[in-house]
C-alpha cells in the first residue's frame, strides 16, 4: 500500500495542503481498494463515512430521475476527491458514484479528514475552492441544459471528454462510454443520442472504431448550433 506522502495523485486535490505530519497520519488509517468497471462506490441517499481519492480510473457522479433515468452530473478523474461535500454537512449523499473503467481508489476515514479541516486552514481553504469549482460547473450545467441543442450539447461532451481523457494509439477516444451515457450526460433519450452521433457520423464529423468514437473535424463539432 502507499503512503501518501510519497504519493504523486495528492498534487492533483486538496490533500497537497496538508503538511507532512498530517499525511504520514491519514497514511496511517485510509483503506486502498480496487473498484470494477460497473461497480457502485456509494449509492444515492448513502451516509458516507469519509472521502475517497482517485488513484487511477474514472467515476461517474449521476442522479435518478422521477421517470427512472440517469442524469450523470459529473465525471470524477483521477487524482480528484470523491465524496468531499459530506465531509462539511452531515447530509447523505444526493448522487450514485459508478465506475466507468477499472478504479483504484484509496478511502480516508471522515474522523482523520475532519481533524484537518479544522486544525488546518490551508487545507480548509483548498476545500472550499474545490467545491466553489464544483458549484460553478453544476451552474455551467443548468445554463447548458437550458440554452443548447442537444447537437450542441453531445459535440461539446464528445471535445471534453477527448481532451480530458486523451486517446488511444489508433486516434480513438480513449474512455469507451455506451451510447445511454452519452444521453445521460446530455439530458436526453438515448434514440436522440444515437439519431445525432448517426448525423455527426454522416457529416464527417466523427468515426467509430467498433464502439469507440474518433473525432475526425474538432473545429467542425465546436461549430454546431
Amino acid at each position: 500500500m502507499g503512503k501518501c506522502e510519497q504519493c504523486i495523485i495528492k498534487q492533483f486535490n486538496s490533500l497537497k495542503s496538508l503538511t507532512k505530519e498530517e499525511l504520514i497520519r491519514i497514511s496511517g488509517c485510509k483503506t486502498s481498494k480496487t473498484i470494477k468497471k460497473g461497480e457502485i462506490i456509494f449509492e444515492e441517499g448513502e451516509t458516507l463515512h469519509g472521502v475517497y481519492c482517485v488513484k487511477d480510473g474514472i467515476c461517474k457522479l449521476s442522479k435518478l430521475s422521477e421517470n427512472g433515468k440517469d442524469q450523470i452530473v459529473k465525471m470524477v478523474v483521477k487524482g480528484q476527491l470523491l465524496g468531499q461535500r459530506s465531509l462539511i454537512s452531515d447530509e447523505s449523499s444526493n448522487l450514485q458514484a459508478t465506475a466507468l473503467n477499472d478504479m483504484e481508489v484509496c478511502f480516508i476515514p471522515k474522523s482523520e479528514i475532519i481533524a484537518d479541516l479544522q486544525k488546518n486552514p490551508k487545507f480548509s481553504f483548498d476545500v472550499l475552492k474545490d467545491m466553489a469549482h464544483d458549484l460553478k460547473e453544476a451552474d455551467d450545467v443548468i445554463v447548458n441544459m437550458a440554452q443548447k441543442s442537444v447537437r450542441q450539447r453531445l459535440a461539446e461532451t464528445l471535445i471534453y471528454i477527448h481532451d480530458s481523457f486523451g486517446v488511444n494509439p489508433d486516434g480513438t477516444m480513449s474512455i469507451l462510454l455506451s451510447r445511454e451515457d452519452y444521453a445521460n450526460i446530455v439530458g436526453t433519450a438515448t434514440e436522440s443520442a444515437i439519431r445525432v452521433l448517426s448525423q455527426f457520423k454522416k457529416d464527417g464529423l466523427i468515426s467509430t472504431v467498433g464502439k469507440y468514437i474518433k473525432l475526425e473535424d474538432i473545429n467542425g463539432l465546436k461549430r454546431i448550433e
